[in-house]
């Protein structure tokens, strides 16, 4: 019988149990007083390992070291020196910090590791609907970011997940009709190597180590103090979801550290016929979604949030990765696995369908109650207000994308900019990335943004520039405000953030990625605030794209053939029929200018 991961306490005892099937030795290390005391555990088939004690252990600090063959060139990575991080590990004793010595063998690494924390009995949230409005609005936040400049924010919070419990910040989702937001990962991650010679820190959470453990920067009050805020955040009719990271992890390619699975099952990555690391992520590591012991830490991890933190859904970053084998498959093992589990089934989940390796674009094509990031979407929005798309393709967006999802009941996220790419302020303000403070000579980030400025690079004092500008914000906004599926936002577009040309700013926790709360656009944020009421009072009129309706030319006459094939076509009315949704939408492109209203 396969024991129960991580560790537990039960009836005054703790249990510890780690996978490691190739290891010849385990011992579990307790830490206290800043003594470490090893503990030899015991083999018991399958790979696992067990250490029982006596004793209630709630609270105390304890890793693993792992003994056996140092052999890279043969997947094997076993070095007692390493101090090793529990995979089912919910809470650590501190934030991780990159260090050559985490890849030198025969180094120890005891003073630099985080420990888990021995969770106490962990309290099961009440079972309840997801607290989500198909075809409402999803707020993509940074939880840092969005706070370290908010003034109504106490300074003891900024950055943390309790600051999103605040009443200031509740009430700015509230006015924006936010039905649930989007959590970049708040899972403890680690810097990538390049990043400290550079005076630089990972300030997204891209790059996590084990899967279930908070960051203890972001939720000092760990496990708690997260269920604290999805509470009040649930009493204020705001879901939340988790952007989460499943398909690599910080120990990188083989020039990474040993902290966590590197270090007691190497098989946790998918390798080629030949031993390589396969990298369909583009951080040198994928994991194996084929392996079923990785299945099984996804599922764990996924089913902890829900019952101890009471999230309403998932966001998956690089999502076709759940679905390698090393191919991508529709009808992949975890699809299957996520629907028949009674806390998972009814979760929102949100694909991210696409990853750098081969078959890697995948959108349109994950299950039928998944939602998909559609940035086919943002490209042809941002396209068609730049003037180098037409009608066609506009009218095909904001109808739903049938051409990728089909008819029915919609499971695009539209999005005009997210956390990664320019701004949607940027947007209209650079026609080039800015990335040189990333200490790559700008060479990271993309090439192509579909971006305009105006006549402009960057800032400007030029009042016809700046208004072309703020006329084309509203505008995109108000497509998005107008499309058929669910719609996204990244926090601070509605009020006009900036990260000054930079389209990669992952490395940069500071005042590029931080919100201005106090410089920002309010007329533009107050344009946004009524668009979001008008949409969320018909939110469910946008899951599906009307049946019936009436195409019509900007100046009221029906649209031809004609006007569907001409490039320089500026715009199309459309209005509803269907008596159950009685909506217009007016958008011309040569007047920059978006109408919503009644049909």
């Amino acid at each position: 019988m396969t024991p129960p991961p991580g560790a537990s306490v039960s009836r005054g005892r703790t249990r510890f149990a780690v996978r490691s099937p190739k290891a010849e030795g385990m011992c579990l290390c307790l830490f206290e007083h800043g003594r470490e005391r090893q503990v030899p555990m015991h083999r018991q088939g399958d790979g696992w390992w067990l250490a029982e004690l006596p004793e209630d252990l709630t609270g105390a600090h304890y890793s693993y070291r792992a003994s056996g063959e140092w052999a890279p060139e043969k997947g094997l990575w076993f070095d007692h020196a390493k101090l090793l991080v529990d995979p089912h590990a919910v809470e650590l004793d501190r934030r991780f910090t990159q260090h050559p010595s985490l890849t030198v063998h025969g180094a120890d690494t005891s003073g630099l590791v985080p420990r888990a924390v021995v969770p106490g009995k962990l309290a099961a949230v009440r079972r309840r609907k997801p607290c989500f409005t198909p075809g409402g609005l999803i707020y993509e936040l940074n939880v840092r970011a969005f706070t370290m400049r908010h003034p109504d924010v106490p300074p003891h919070l900024r950055g943390t997940v309790a600051a999103l419990a605040e009443p200031a910040v509740i009430a700015h989702l509230k006015a924006l009709h936010v039905s649930a937001v989007e959590l970049m990962p708040i899972v403890a991650w680690i810097d990538e190597r390049h990043l400290p010679p550079l005076g630089l820190t990972n300030g997204w959470g891209y790059n996590p180590v084990a899967p279930m453990a908070l960051d203890p920067g972001l939720s000092p009050g760990g496990v708690a103090e997260l269920r604290k805020t999805v509470e009040a955040l649930h009493k204020a009719g705001i879901g939340v979801i988790l952007d989460i990271v499943l398909n690599h992890t910080g120990e990188s390619d083989i020039y990474g550290g040993v902290i966590c699975l590197r270090g007691l099952d190497n098989a946790a990555y998918a390798h080629d016929p030949d031993g390589a690391l396969i990298n369909d992520t583009g951080c040198g590591n994928t994991l194996d979604f084929a392996n079923p012991s990785v299945r099984q830490i996804a599922l764990d991890t996924l089913r902890h949030f829900v019952r101890h933190c009471g999230v309403d859904g998932f966001r998956f970053d690089l999502a076709p990765v759940l679905a390698r084998g090393p191919g991508f498959d529709p009808a992949a093992p975890i699809f299957a696995e996520i629907a028949a589990d009674p806390l998972l089934t009814d979760r929102v989940l949100i694909a991210e369908p696409w990853d750098i390796g081969p078959g890697g674009y995948q959108l349109g094509n994950f299950p039928p109650n998944w939602l998909e990031w559609n940035d086919r979407y943002r490209d042809d929005i941002r396209r068609f207000w730049r003037g180098d798309a037409g009608i066609g393709l506009l009218a095909t967006r904001i109808a739903g994308s049938s051409d990728i999802f089909g008819h029915g009941n919609n499971r695009s996220v539209n999005f005009l900019a997210a956390h990664d790419g320019f701004t949607l302020a940027d947007t209209v303000a650079y026609e080039h990335r800015h990335n040189q403070a990333n200490g790559e000579d700008n060479r990271d980030g993309h090439q192509v943004n579909f971006s305009w400025n105006h006549g402009a690079e960057g800032p400007s004092d030029d009042p016809a520039i700046l208004a072309a500008r703020k006329a084309d914000l509203k505008a995109m906004l108000d497509t998005l405000m107008a499309s058929t599926g669910t719609i996204m936002l990244t926090a601070g577009d509605e009020f006009g953030r900036t990260q000054h040309g930079n389209n990669n700013a992952y490395c940069q926790d500071n005042e590029i990625t931080w919100l201005d709360w106090e410089g920002r656009d309010r007329e533009l944020e107050a344009h946004a605030f009524a668009l979001a009421a008008w949409r969320a009072r018909r939110a469910a009129w946008f899951r599906r794209f009307p049946g019936q309706g009436e195409w019509r030319h900007p100046d009221g006459r029906p649209m031809e053939v004609a006007d569907w094939d001409n490039p320089a076509s500026a715009g199309f009315t459309f209005a509803s029929t269907d008596p159950q949704r009685p909506y217009a939408v007016t958008l011309d492109r040569q007047e920059r200018r978006v109408t919503l209203g009644d049909s």
